[in-house]
Parts: C-alpha cells; structure tokens; sequence
C-alpha cells in the first residue's frame, strides 16, 4: 500500500500550499480506505463465486462487454504507468546512492542507473505468481516504512531551511493553477493498492465461515494505519522544512548525514523492485493469456521467456526517455489512479446494491464520483504542461 509515490507528497504540498495540502491529504486517504472497503466487500458478493480480478467485478456491475471495456484500459494504463515510474525511481535513486557514497567519482548518467535498475527484473519478472514474490513483498513493505521514516526524520532533523518560502514557485496564477492540479494527481498516485487488491485478496483461503473479506479487511486498516504513519509526517514535514524549494523527491533535498541519505535511497531501490513486480504480474497474467486464448500461441517457457523481458524493456526505454518524476506521478495519478481507486467502485456499488437515493450511502458514493472525475480531468492537464517545461531543459538520454 505505501508506494514511492509518498517522496513525492511534501512537493504536492508545495504546489498546493497549507490548507489546500492538509484537506486534500486526509480526503483521498479517508475516500480511499472507504473505496477499499467497497471492493473487499464486492469480492464475494455472489454466494459461491469469488471476483479475482478488477475486470470480472466489473463485467459483472456493467455487463460483459462494457465492462472490459471499462476497467481493462484503465488497469493496464495504472500497472504499466506505475511499472514506469518505478523504473525511474529505482534509477534516481540509484544514483542518489552512488553520488552520496562517492561524491567524487565520475558521474554517471541517469539512463545507465535506469538500465542497472531494469536488470533485476529481467530475472524476476520470471517467477510464476504472488505467492513467489511473498518475500521480496515483505522487504520492499519493510524498506518503505523505513525510507519513509528516513525523509521526515532526516528532514525534521536538519530543521528550516533558512529563508524558507511558502507561496507558490510560480509567476503567474495561470501557472499556480497548473501547478496544483498536477498535485492533485500526485496525491492520487499515492494510494495505489486497489488495482491488486481483488488478486491479492484471492490467494486468500475461503469459506462461508470463515470469508476471505474478514482477514483482508483486517490487513487493509493495518496497511492504512501504516500508510498514515508513513504518509502524513512525510508530506508535513518535509513541506515545513524546505518549503517551495523542496524537491519532486524529498529524499534528492536531504544531504546529511550522508551515510543515512545514501541507506534511505538505498531502500527506495529495494522497495520498489518488489512494488514493481506486484504490478507487473497481473499486465503478465494479461497479456499471457490474450497471445494463447485469442491469439493461439502455444503456451511455453519461451512464450513467457520472450514476453516478460520485453515488457521490462518497454518500461525501461520509456523511463530512459523521459525520467521526469513529478510529472508522471501527477499525470498517471490523475488519468488512471483516480477512476480505479476513487470512483470506479463507488459506480460499481452504485450499479450492483442501488442504495436508498438520496441516502448515507447514495450520497457517499456520489461525493467520491465527483471528486475522482475531477482529479482524473484536471490533473494530466498541469502534469502534461510540468513534463513539456522540464522537457525544455532536458536533454534526452542525459
């Protein structure tokens, strides 16, 4: 649940400032939790039948047809567009590490960190399911509640900065606006869980006694009270101590102890190569099964051979072309975080249990709808305009 979209929260907060930040955090954390909810619940809800997958709960509210067309489309767009920006990360980091510990050797160059980074999953990518990863999940959730710790901690520690600012970056109020609605994606882009939690919540043992939704629900409050822990101290407090001039990655804003900053990246590079395969499996599981059901390949060790080290080097060749952080955590926040983690449950519960209209629950549902509509077409506007101005300066496959 806590993904490396967190290092990204006191730089939203910049562009959002104090009032906006504070609400707009403890909204999508309270309307995520109840949307989680929604989907655990939605998993069993036909006696004997369990939905294992985003797409079948969603054949199921909508109708066969539609609703792969639906939910399909917008669960590659997030598994892939996360496995993206993972794939910057891990290299930002990854040189992060490099420069810290030897600050005076040769410079090297982003794309090479990227490449360094893809070459763990050319082999992991090959593990055969959730169940495999287990251990390399329980690492990475260990290693994002440190770095987490690290950032505010570190950042706590150095104290304001001097002549510290917190009004906005920009010129002109045009630009301000851009700005926070890249934010609100990058919000969005932080509460990513639900894209996997039906996969997850299927490796689960049930029965009518004893209903899988019970032990899920109870790891989904523990994962939530996690990410308060991890979410809340990172965006405040790194937002208080280095204000407007804080970085896309908050971690790439702390310099010392440089022995503490250099282990926090090194975290993040442990982190998310485990988060990268938990969404990677189900775009394998995908695609998989198109190329042998509609497509009539043979299934084979060669089939998954060729397929999986391709769409690792899908990824990475995207990340090397354009390794802008902050931009893609707002953008993918806000076109594919936004429908499949704020509103498309609540339409699903709307669809599948019709509550009483204008009721508790009818009204709920609808407040989320609307929120998430907004975040889903506000926030790749001012992502799409952050990209094309860092793309000004950058030069590609620096």
């Amino acid at each position: 649940m806590v993904g490396a979209g967190v290092l990204g929260l006191p730089f939203a907060m910049s562009q959002l400032g104090w009032g906006a930040g504070v609400t707009i955090l403890i909204l999508s954390w309270i309307i995520t939790l109840y949307t989680l909810w929604q989907m655990v619940e939605m998993h069993e809800m036909v006696p004997g039948k369990r939905f294992d997958r985003y797409h079948e709960l969603g054949q199921y509210a909508f109708g066969e047809k539609l609703g792969l067309y639906i939910v399909v489309p917008q669960q590659i767009v997030v598994e892939v567009g996360v496995n993206i920006v993972y794939m910057v990360t891990g290299g930002k980091s990854l040189q992060k590490f490099h420069d810290t510990v030897c600050p005076d050797c040769k410079k090297i160059k982003l794309s090479f960190f990227i490449m360094i980074f893809a070459s763990a999953h050319f082999v992991l990518s090959h593990l055969p399911s959730f169940n495999s990863i287990s251990g390399i999940s329980l690492v990475a959730a260990v290693m994002s509640f440190c770095y987490s710790t690290v950032a505010w901690g570190a950042s706590a520690a150095k104290g304001v900065k001097e002549n510290v600012q917190y009004t906005s970056t920009s010129t002109s109020t045009a630009g301000s606006v851009f700005d926070f609605f890249n934010a609100l994606g990058t919000v969005a882009f932080a509460y990513a869980g639900h894209n996997v939690v039906l996969e997850i919540q299927a490796s689960i043992p049930s029965t009518p006694e004893k209903p899988s939704k019970v032990p899920m629900w109870r790891g989904c409050i523990v994962a939530y009270i996690i990410v308060a822990l991890c979410y809340f101290p990172v965006a405040i407090i790194g937002y208080w101590m280095f204000g407007n001039a804080v970085e896309d990655n908050v971690l790439i804003s702390l310099e010392k102890p440089a022995w503490l900053i250099a282990m926090a990246n090194f975290f993040v590079v442990l982190h998310v190569i485990g988060s990268y395969q938990i969404f990677a499996m189900p775009v394998f599981d995908m695609i998989e099964s198109v190329l042998v059901k509609k497509m009539n390949f043979e299934p084979s060790r060669i089939l998954r051979f060729v397929v999986r080290n391709v769409y690792v080097a899908f990824t990475m060749i995207v990340a090397i072309t354009i390794p802008f952080f902050g931009g893609l955590l707002g953008f993918f926040g806000g076109f594919a975080f936004a429908p499949t983690t704020y509103f498309l449950p609540c339409i699903m519960w709307l669809s599948v249990y019709k509550p009483k209209k204008f009721g508790l629950s009818w009204w709920a549902n609808w407040i989320c709808i609307v929120l998430g509509l907004c975040i889903m077409i506000l926030s790749p506007i001012g992502a799409l305009r952050s990209i094309i101005l860092e793309a000004h300066t950058y030069k590609f496959f620096s």
